[in-house]
């Protein structure tokens, strides 16, 4: 004689905590299949993007191209490396940048934020200078 193996007893407790969804086969297939289907959806979807121009000021060498495309979810740093980048600044060289001819914003602020706040006439205007500019 074959003994049924017994199954535990559950508490409410810890019945609570079996998530039933997730334990037939068919509905994690098609729990998979949705998740599949938007990990497909969030890849084509195209980062938003923020149209920044730069005005170099004073002796600030000038740029041939100075409008420019940014993802929105980037934080300001990127910004700086990137014009850094462009100028063919280096590391230790000065370099001051400010927004709309009024402030410099901090490093971890996101660009969308920045341009949420300061856009004129649809873009991010980023002024940048070798030297101290404005306040």
């Amino acid at each position: 004689m074959a003994q049924a193996a017994a199954s535990p007893e559950l508490t409410p407790r810890q019945s609570s905590r079996n998530l039933p969804s997730l334990t037939a086969t068919n509905e994690r297939s098609d729990l998979s299949e949705e998740v599949v289907k938007a990990l497909e959806t969030y890849k084509k979807k195209d980062s938003p993007k923020v149209v920044v121009r730069f005005k170099g000021v004073g002796n600030a060498p000038i740029m041939k191209q100075n409008v420019y495309k940014i993802i929105a979810t980037n934080r300001f740093q990127a910004v700086i490396q990137f014009l850094r980048k462009e100028l063919g600044w280096q590391k230790g060289e000065p370099l001051f940048l400010y927004i709309n001819s009024t402030f410099s914003p901090a490093p971890d602020d996101t660009v969308m934020n920045l341009y949420k706040s300061f856009s004129t006439e649809g873009y991010l205007i980023v002024n940048y200078s070798t030297t101290p500019a404005w306040g």
